[in-house]
């Protein structure tokens, strides 16, 4: 369990670190809510694949409007204030999407739950790092042990809610919600770091420099492109315009490992949460032959996660930050792969794999940036979460629901002519460009024998998107091998502290 060793550590403090922890929960709440009941909106409201993808994605990319946009004033709003918008964000979003009616009812308060986990986020991560200066990447780690712990709890009362209504199971986010309101209440944040060593706010900003700018905006300004229905044209003179206006303030490029570790966050956050927004779906099949339900892949993989990170102080000491890194990308690689080739029992010891490798990316990165660019503040850190969350929601979770459509549509065409005029749906456009679905009331009316063909071959599809994504940590390994040979020319890695 969690020891708060530190004797001098206030009640106040405790409270505090346990009402993030309880609010990050809240944020997995949602996310887990949504991979269990997303088959249920695709029944209900005839979503295709892609859809379903956006549907999980937009639970996530705002999520880099929030805790981008709240680390720019946050040290002058005040951590308090943010997470009473948070929190404000989290009930109107269960009211939203319980009533919601259509396709873009659903998109909306996911929309606004994102809005409120992203300021969760931008909160939590400086306030832990400033209470826990000498042991930042630890402390974040255990920290982050709440998102798994809110996978667990959150598909385990899903789970055993069985065929109740969805509208129930998405009410369930309150619980957590009102457990860290009540926690966080009167209590006192602590100044972060960078405000107390008296760093100006236009160094803050040129930590991140023109380069990271554009690489957040352009993610954001295609997403809200697609959304509003901006021209091609528009989107360059909004993004182009922010980008700009921001580069005559800061007149600097940025830190270059910054911007380096920027796109490997990409990288790494499809890896984790992309598969894991539809790691449900995709062994579900695999799952049953077991006689196990398929939420449980996700609920078993979280488990090994929570165990992990909060015993991962230890490992971080052993094997540092980028050890630590390199060691979790091999291992996710190998998962994964493992996860599209093996079948029965074997799918136990490669959901294993995925998981131990997964289980530190996302902390370990948050602890690096706070460790090596202290003056980013609140900014840099965020940034870096808000690119992968940028990264899954826009690219990830649409991606892996994409490559399944559009693989779909080529191999019934060439294998299943007959089949494929039967079942194949109209034309429909994606961030990636115009795809074809198979349409599941068209299915519904097929004969068993042609379902069954059916199934057989999204199997083999569901699998071929796993060991696309696969490739992904392979090449992070790549990049965090290069950093520590970077390192281990200037001597060994070590932490920036700051000094007034």
């Amino acid at each position: 369990m969690v020891s708060t060793s530190n004797s001098s550590i206030s009640r106040n403090d405790l409270l505090l670190f346990w009402g993030c922890f309880i609010a990050l929960i809240a944020t997995a709440f949602g996310f887990v809510i949504r991979t269990q009941i997303i088959g249920d909106w695709g029944l209900q409201f005839a979503l295709t694949e892609t859809q379903k993808g956006e549907l999980l994605g937009v639970g996530l990319w705002p999520f880099a409007i929030s805790i981008v946009l709240g680390s720019l004033i946050i040290d002058k709003v005040g951590y308090g204030r943010c997470m009473i918008f948070a929190f404000i964000c989290h009930v109107a979003s269960v009211l939203i999407t319980i009533n919601a009616h259509s396709y873009w009812g659903l998109y909306i308060g996911t929309f606004i739950v994102a809005l409120g986990n992203g300021t969760v986020e931008a909160v939590i991560n400086p306030v832990v790092a400033t209470m826990f200066p000498k042991d930042k990447t630890k402390w974040l780690i255990i920290l982050h042990a709440g998102w798994p712990g809110g996978l667990i709890l959150g598909g385990l009362l899903a789970i055993g809610m069985g065929g109740a209504a969805w509208s129930l199971k998405v009410a369930l986010i309150m619980i957590p919600t009102l457990i860290y309101a009540f926690l966080l209440w009167g209590r006192q944040f602590p100044v972060h770091e960078r405000v107390v060593a008296k760093i100006p706010y236009k160094a803050m900003l040129q930590e991140v420099g023109i380069l990271g700018a554009l690489i957040i905006v352009a993610l954001m300004v295609r997403e809200l492109g697609r959304v509003f229905e901006w021209s091609s044209l528009m989107q360059v003179i909004v993004g182009g315009g922010l980008v700009i206006g921001y580069g005559l303030y800061v007149r600097t490029w940025g830190r270059p490992m910054f911007i380096f570790l920027l796109l490997v966050m990409i990288l790494s956050a499809i890896t984790e949460l992309g598969t894991d927004s539809w790691i449900t779906p995709l062994m579900q099949n695999q799952m049953q032959v077991l006689g196990l339900h398929p939420g449980l892949v996700l609920v078993f993989t979280a488990l090994i996660m929570a165990v992990l990170r909060i015993w991962g102080g230890r490992i971080v000491h052993v094997l540092q930050p980028l050890g630590l890194l390199f060691v979790s990308a091999f291992l996710a690689a190998v998962g994964l792969f493992a996860l599209s080739k093996t079948t029965g029992m074997g799918i136990i010891m490669a959901t294993t794999t995925y998981a131990v490798g997964t289980t530190f990316l996302w902390p370990t990165t948050l602890g690096l940036v706070s460790e090596r660019f202290p003056k980013g503040g609140a900014l840099t850190m965020n940034s870096i979460a808000g690119v992968g969350m940028l990264s899954v929601g826009i690219v990830g979770t649409a991606f892996l629901g994409n490559v399944q459509d559009k693989t779909m549509d080529t191999k019934l065409y060439q294998h299943h002519q007959a089949l494929y005029a039967q079942v194949i749906g109209p034309e429909r456009t994606s961030i990636f460009g115009p795809y074809r679905a198979l349409d599941l009331k068209k299915i519904s009316l097929m004969s068993p024998k042609d379902k069954q063909e059916i199934e057989k071959l999204t199997e083999q599809v569901k699998k071929e998107a796993l060991a696309k994504v696969a490739l992904l940590p392979l090449l992070m390994m790549v990049c965090y091998g290069g950093l520590w040979i970077y390192f281990r020319s200037k001597g060994g890695y070590r932490s920036v502290e700051l000094t007034e």
